[in-house]
């Protein structure tokens, strides 16, 4: 946590425009100081920074493309310039582009492994060397259940987010002697932008919760990831689906 001289905990949450992003930020407001990050709609997030600020919390918008190695190096150098630290990064940032592999172009499957997983490492690695000199960090990345099950015309969604819980795993090994917790929340569907097109109400009848979730269900999960209550919680998956999986 922070020094004794300032107790408010700084936190990134990247895709935090709207959807999942929106609500963890949201959710992790409190008391915090959020910086949300976005790549085009400054509209939507402005509207997140606003929403923070209801709920109690502060905050500041970082727009920057995760994709891009140099931009998220730059950003991560900007927090720690005007915070000095950074105690919460989740890594949310994603995209689809869903085609059965037979028909996907190359640029499909490089789009979202270079977002998706590319992405974390971009964010993740000038972070962690931070976090390491603090001793002390929350690392949470939102993975999905397509990277725990798999899902037919996701090839490349579901081989990104996958990615991210193996890269999860071996990274929670590596610093948590540092009191850093690494740990990833996989959602199944969940009633945001990301299922428009599909057929929800098919969907839900083979959902054993039988319905979709929300963006608050995964939101709570990654707030108490982030809490002092989760300090020897690392390395952990933890499946937000309502029991597909």
């Amino acid at each position: 946590m922070s020094s004794d001289t300032d107790t408010t905990e700084i936190v990134l949450v990247t895709g935090a425009s709207r959807g999942i992003g929106r609500a963890v930020a949201v959710g992790l407001a409190p008391n915090r100081f959020v910086y949300i990050n976005y790549h085009s709609n400054q509209e939507a997030a402005q509207a997140t920074l606003d929403a923070v600020r209801d709920a109690g919390g502060d905050g500041a918008l970082l727009p920057f493309d995760v994709a891009d190695d140099a931009a998220a190096q730059t950003a991560v150098k900007q927090i720690f310039s005007e915070k000095k630290r950074l105690d919460i990064l989740i890594n949310n940032a994603g995209i689809r582009e869903d085609m059965l592999l037979a028909m996907m172009k190359k640029s499909q499957w490089e789009n979202v492994i270079h977002t998706n997983l590319n992405g974390f490492y971009n964010v993740t690695k000038p972070i962690v060397r931070k976090m390491l000199s603090q001793r002390y960090g929350r690392i949470v990345n939102i993975s999905s259940a397509s990277g725990l099950m798999g899902q037919a015309g996701q090839v490349n969604y579901s081989a990104s987010k996958a990615g991210v819980i193996g890269a999860t795993k071996a990274l929670a090994k590596e610093i948590a002697n540092r009191n850093i917790t690494v740990n990833a929340v996989a959602p199944g569907f969940i009633e945001t932008e990301m299922v428009d097109g599909l057929p929800v109400e098919d969907i839900a009848a083979s959902i054993p919760a039988g319905r979709l979730g929300t963006a608050d269900d995964v939101a709570a999960c990654v707030n108490f990831l982030c809490s002092k209550s989760a300090g020897y919680v690392t390395g952990q998956v933890l499946g937000v689906n309502g029991g597909l999986c």
